[in-house]
């Protein structure tokens, strides 16, 4: 199955590059697939770089009339309807330590009609340092998931940015528009087809970006409020959810796309 590689970016210009490059040499772009890189309006040259570097890039504009959202979820949702490929793989912009092999083993697993999403499993490194990231990941999502699904207590890297999903499966889900994404698509993925539908895949040492305490607190509000929300959702028929999340395109009249 074709296989379209899709990275989010936002000012990205000093990695977006790399990123497109190593993407490209996988053997999953090489064998027909292609590499997708979703601008948000980026002022930094992003989306030249992105395209000279091989990418296919589409500003998130370009992909339909509805006014974007902020937030990395948008690009995502409005990757997944510009792809072409069968099986859809996420990559963020930001990482240094990608290498052509995760995208082959991302999209694997979904060879299996049973599976429809491949969640990563690696270690986070810090400043340095190789274990000590992944901060909201490991003092509020998985806490949460923990009490509210746990079924889903086992996954090593709830928010992990590089994932795979079938395309079918993401066009029939909400993504929330922000950094809740993740933990979105997982829960309802869960919801949907139950434990056994979510792979994992082990990609090693994972380094990016790592961000300071004033962004990851936002965050970490935005990964809660989507968990909890979902927690609500399943549990009552009125749930008040509050956070903000496009509905699947499938939904969306033909003539609003």
């Amino acid at each position: 199955m074709r296989v379209s590689v899709v990275i989010p970016a936002l000012n990205e210009a000093a990695t977006v590059g790399q990123v497109v490059q190593r993407c490209r040499a996988s053997n999953a772009v090489l064998c027909g697939g292609e590499v997708l890189v979703i601008d948000s309006d980026s002022t930094d040259g992003t989306a030249t770089i992105a395209a000279r570097a091989g990418a296919r890039v589409v500003n998130w504009r370009e992909v339909s009339p509805l006014e974007p959202q902020e937030g990395k979820g948008e690009a995502l949702w409005r990757g997944v309807k510009a792809a072409r490929g069968a099986h859809v793989v996420f990559v963020d912009a930001d990482v240094t330590s990608l290498h052509p092999w995760w995208i082959d083993a991302l999209a694997k697993p979904l060879q299996n009609p049973e599976v429809h999403l491949v969640k990563a499993r690696y270690v986070r490194a810090l400043h340095g340092n190789p274990t000590g990231g992944g901060r909201v990941t490991e003092l509020t999502a998985k806490p949460l998931l923990r009490r509210f699904f746990p079924d889903l207590g086992d996954i090593s890297q709830p928010l992990s940015g590089e994932y795979a999903i079938r395309r079918d499966t993401a066009l029939q889900l909400p993504f929330v528009a922000g950094y809740g994404v993740e933990s979105g698509l997982l829960i309802d993925t869960y919801a949907r087809y139950g434990r056994t539908a979510i792979a994992e895949v082990d990609l090693g040492s994972r380094v990016h970006r790592n961000r300071p305490m004033a962004e990851l607190g936002p965050m970490a509000e935005v990964v809660a409020s989507t968990i909890i929300d979902r927690a609500l959702a399943l549990g009552q028929a009125d749930s008040g959810l509050k956070t903000v999340q496009r509905p699947p395109w499938c939904e969306i009249p033909r003539a609003e796309r």
